[in-house]
């Protein structure tokens, strides 16, 4: 459907030890990809039940510009940086169909 939200999440395994060093490089480098037009946003999250497992989810406008961005050079050298922590990965892409809002997001 066109319009709809893009949505990529990433699970990242990050080698016992660095997990502040990458936490805080992932803040320094994030806005080669917050700054694409086509980005609306990514979040960093860190698991509560697993050793150094992250969760990165990007919402984008649409997924032929996020496959744009993919493989453009502005991301492989965004890759490139965050590599040396990695231990292993993986990679889930979806079409956002809904969104409901929760009691505290709903007050003005």
């Amino acid at each position: 459907m066109a319009g709809q939200v893009f949505r990529v999440m990433l699970r990242m395994q990050i080698k016992s030890g660095m997990e502040g060093d990458f936490e805080r490089v992932w803040q320094e480098v994030g806005d080669s990809v917050t700054s694409h037009p086509a980005n609306l946003g990514q979040w960093l999250s860190r698991s509560a039940e697993e050793d150094g497992i992250y969760y990165i989810v990007s919402d984008w406008a649409d997924e032929p510009r996020f496959r744009e961005f993919e493989t453009s050079d502005r991301h492989l050298e965004h890759r490139k940086k965050l590599h040396p922590y990695r231990s292993g990965g993986s990679m889930t892409t979806m079409h956002v169909v809904a969104a409901l809002s929760g009691a505290v997001g709903s007050r003005s």
